[in-house]
């Protein structure tokens, strides 16, 4: 398998979104485009990566900023879980929290991600796992031993669940349930700082330890 990711941080939050590619075919998609797609696009034209669609863990604003964008300037779709429309809905109302004054246009329409669906890119084929928490509708995309994790999973944390829509037991129930029973080799990418592993977080995360998983 030629699987291919470069990491692309972007926007005020500095966000990270991935550009992920079959190095065999050279087509690809955009995992998380937040902010500035001009960027976006020269980087994927740099490296010679076709995008055949735009795939999203969540509908927060520093995630998908740049969707719209991207879809009208290349004709793909976009993909995210259906129970992210209300967090989708509310990025003129998420932009004036976070007092931005960037406009935001909020993506006219979506294809909708199913949990234990498969999305293919080239050769490269990823498992969708819901994992709601941070978002009601939030996923994770499972590329053989690279899993995309959003704002779920940090290095050393977990996802803020003081947004609307969040719940905070629902996220535990989410990473000890369908995150923390894959190997502990498998490579964590997030929505926001350095990448980390399954196994890192299930012995060291202070999120996840006895006390903490009382809340369940």
């Amino acid at each position: 398998m030629s699987f291919r990711f470069e990491t692309i941080v972007n926007g005020p939050f500095a966000e990270n979104c991935y550009l992920v590619w079959d190095d065999a075919s050279r087509q690809g998609i955009f995992i998380d485009p937040g902010s500035d797609p001009e960027r976006l696009l020269a980087e994927a034209h740099r490296h010679g990566v076709a995008i055949q669609g735009v795939y999203n863990t969540h509908g927060h604003i520093d995630h998908v900023g740049a969707v719209q964008a991207i879809c009208d300037a290349l004709s793909v779709p976009f993909f995210i879980h259906p129970e992210e429309a209300p967090v989708l809905a509310s990025l003129p109302a998420q932009a004036q929290m976070f007092g931005l004054s960037e406009t935001f246009v909020v993506p006219t329409h979506f294809e909708p991600l199913v949990d234990g669906q498969s999305i293919g890119v080239g050769a490269l084929v990823a498992q969708v796992i819901h994992t709601p928490g941070h978002t009601p509708g939030g996923v994770c995309f499972l590329f053989d031993k690279d899993l995309f994790v959003g704002d779920s999973l940090f290095y050393g944390s977990i996802g803020r669940t003081d947004l609307p829509g969040g719940d905070g037991p629902q996220l535990l129930r989410s990473l000890t349930e369908r995150l923390f029973v894959l190997d502990d080799e498998m490579r964590a990418h997030s929505g926001h700082g350095p990448s980390t592993t399954i196994g890192f977080e299930r012995h060291h995360n202070p999120y996840l330890s006895p006390e903490a998983r009382k809340w369940l």
